[in-house]
């Protein structure tokens, strides 16, 4: 056994659309195991399809007449389950247009893809209902994963859910709300005394003998599928058609890829008419911002750094798919921009004050990374814009807490009309 593959074995795989595992890099093709790099160059994987069999099961139809989930989509996915209207309801989340907070930016047509609504409260819910249902088909009974904190919550729910023991291993300095709300559904909290990338390097130790499934490990291929169907929700939701940009948060670079590759998807399949894809800004943390500073410099390499950053789902300082978001950017126009922790905050109060939608500290980052754009003219205010926010304010109190100020009174009509006027 070795850290890219294991012993399992495929099963219950009748009906899917996926071929095999490719290689990024040089292209080698392997089965579909439980392998996340290639053997011969060592670059990662990602999962191919039988083209003939997608274009033939994937209609809009069918997925109109699929279940109110993620499972809609399945036939463009690496598995699904025999019943995909059983497990956590995840995905279909909100697309909600945003006339407020395109006034506020100078914009006329803003939407806003709201993952708060998913189970644990991120898109995290998307990329591991695809890897634990891939994990069990390849024999696992144990979950396991390195988080910087929604991932936690989201592995420990499903595990739960489906009956699988899980582990989970997170930096001991993430928020306690986290914590807590991974370990409720009894999964063993493993904290660890560093960064997310010194939890990462642990989990692909353990990963290389333990017969677990670690869902950004050794089955990352099919997790990181799961982010794709964030571009067939929004393409759906907007009666088939692409938005002329997205903006999302960029960690480890994959949701920003996958949801790329989505809108690719669509347009290769025939489900949305021929046209370009959108323009994708990716959103990082000045205080974690390797893919965003290896743009600014007009490197095509992503050099690794020391997170220091309020936005702690966003805290990994040596992204695994990093230059993959280069190309996206240069591919697609679009710009991987970053935001200072003040700015942060400030993007957290603007949405939340023109929508309702309360975003932890990484929908604070894409939501000051639109201010950003629109600020400096880079965006036709009649460009169809999706902002996606990725997770709920609740895991986050600290960070927003600065802005509440509650006014502390006598039970007075006076005292009333002292703090606030008449």
């Amino acid at each position: 056994m070795t850290a890219a593959t294991t012993t399992q074995t495929p099963a219950g795989t009748s009906g899917c659309t996926a071929a095999g595992l490719r290689c990024k890099e040089c292209g080698d093709t392997v089965p579909l195991t439980a392998a996340y790099a290639c053997e011969l160059c060592f670059g990662p994987l990602e999962v191919v399809y039988d083209d003939q069999a997608v274009a033939a099961r994937a209609t809009r139809e069918r997925i109109a007449a699929g279940p109110p989930n993620l499972w809609r989509y399945r036939d463009l996915l690496p598995c699904a389950p025999e019943d995909p209207w059983s497990g956590l309801p995840t995905g279909l989340t909100p697309l909600i247009r945003a006339p407020r907070l395109g006034e506020r930016l100078g914009l006329r047509d803003v939407w806003v893809k709201n993952e708060t609504a998913n189970p644990t409260h991120s898109f995290k819910d998307r990329v591991v209902s695809v890897a634990l249902q891939k994990a069990r088909e390849l024999g696992f009974e144990v979950a396991a994963c390195a988080s910087t904190g929604n991932l936690a919550g989201a592995v420990a729910a499903h595990a739960a859910a489906a009956g699988m023991k899980a582990f989970v291993f997170v930096p001991a300095d993430l928020e306690p709300g986290k914590i807590v709300s991974a370990g409720i559904y009894g999964a063993t909290i493993i904290a660890v005394d560093g960064t997310y990338d010194d939890v990462n390097r642990l989990c692909m130790e353990l990963a290389a003998d333990r017969p677990w499934a670690f869902v950004n490990v050794n089955v990352r291929p099919y997790y990181s599928e799961g982010s794709k169907t964030l571009a067939y929700e929004v393409a759906e939701q907007l009666g088939w058609t692409l938005p002329d940009r997205c903006v999302v948060p960029v960690a480890s670079g994959s949701l920003y890829t996958k949801i790329h590759r989505g809108f690719g998807d669509l347009l290769g399949t025939g489900l949305v008419d021929a046209g370009p894809v959108p323009v994708m800004n990716g959103a990082q943390a000045a205080g974690c911002s390797p893919v965003a500073g290896a743009w600014s410099a007009g490197r095509d390499f992503v050099a690794p750094v020391r997170p220091d950053t309020i936005a702690k789902s966003l805290a990994i300082g040596n992204p695994a798919d990093g230059v993959f978001a280069l190309d996206v950017a240069r591919a697609t126009g679009g710009a991987i921009d970053a935001v200072s922790e003040q700015e942060i905050v400030d993007g957290i109060a603007l949405l939340a004050e023109t929508t309702g939608i309360f975003t932890e500290t990484a929908g604070g980052v894409s939501t000051a990374v639109l201010a950003k754009l629109a600020r400096e003219g880079r965006i036709d205010p009649d460009e169809r814009v999706v902002l996606y926010i990725t997770g709920d304010g609740l895991k986050t109190l600290d960070a927003a807490a600065p802005l509440v100020r509650p006014h502390v009174i006598e039970p007075t009509v006076d005292a009333f009309v002292a703090a606030v006027g008449a």
